[in-house]
């Protein structure tokens, strides 16, 4: 698996909600490397190259789909760390496979046999978001069509659930449970959205992300999920539940910190 434990700590999937460019991609992949660096968490960096689910027909899609997995595939090879970005068409599976490591399924899709078959197919390591529709338990249908397609790299990722029209919870039950299935990935700051705004928009809660990120690593996820940015307020996309990079290197250090507290008490 291209997550390797670097002295059992949780591995970190981060990085822009969307490629804006390659400049503001290099400059997030440089500032999130040197920290995970220091602080021996196995890195992978995460931009989508392309957003499908929108919420207004003039949201930001992107910068075009060739030249924002080319600059994934440069961050890459620029700073060796695995990539990973989402699909969501079964033709954009192999696509995308020419340019990342790890090719993830959106929480909407994550029931598409079709589509989930053709990431698996690739032979990629496959993210499998969990549907903000869907019970921990029947996350295990899914990883078995990634098994059943002949690929043993296969991650869940959990994103919260849908909460009345607005909002989000995350059951952390569901750790344990999925884990059974495949290591599991707290999504942090998709987990605070508040879709559904009236204005359009999806809403968010970043204030909310170290209390999300501190109960995950406490219920032994085996990873994390943050979406960052140097100026999340001018962000292209979910601007509005991403952490600002300066605060990155703080929430990671006292992560660590608990997650080593935890593992001496297992000793």
């Amino acid at each position: 698996m291209l997550v390797s434990n670097k002295e059992n700590n949780f591995f970190l999937l981060a990085g822009p909600c969307a490629i804006e460019g390659e400049e503001m991609a290099m400059q997030i992949a440089e500032r999130i490397v040197s920290i995970t660096d220091k602080l021996n968490i196995p890195y992978v960096f995460k931009g989508s190259f392309k957003k499908a689910n929108r919420s207004r027909i003039d949201s930001f899609t992107g910068i075009g789909d060739e030249k924002a997995l080319k600059i994934l595939e440069k961050v890459g090879k620029e700073f060796g760390v695995p990539t990973v970005t989402d699909i969501h068409e079964v033709s954009e599976a192999e696509m995308a496979a020419q340019y990342v490591d790890i090719l993830q399924i959106p929480a909407f899709l994550v029931r598409q046999t079709d589509l989930v078959v053709a990431a698996a197919k690739t032979g990629k390591v496959v993210n499998l978001k969990k549907g903000q529709f869907m019970s921990p338990e029947s996350m295990k249908h899914a990883v078995q069509k990634v098994l059943d397609s002949g690929n043993n790299s296969v991650l869940i990722t959990d994103r919260g659930t849908m909460f009345g029209y607005q909002d989000l919870i995350v059951d952390f039950r569901g750790i344990p449970t999925m884990r059974s299935y495949a290591p599991v990935i707290m999504d942090v700051t998709h987990s605070l959205q508040q879709p559904n705004q009236t204005s359009g928009v999806t809403g968010g809660r970043p204030d909310m992300i170290e209390t999300i990120a501190r109960a995950a690593i406490v219920n032994n996820a085996d990873g994390l999920f943050i979406e960052t940015h140097f100026d999340p307020a001018n962000a292209k996309s979910d601007g509005a539940n991403m952490l600002h990079l300066d605060l990155l290197e703080g929430l990671l250090t006292r992560l660590t910190a608990i997650r080593q507290t935890i593992l001496s008490f297992e000793d």
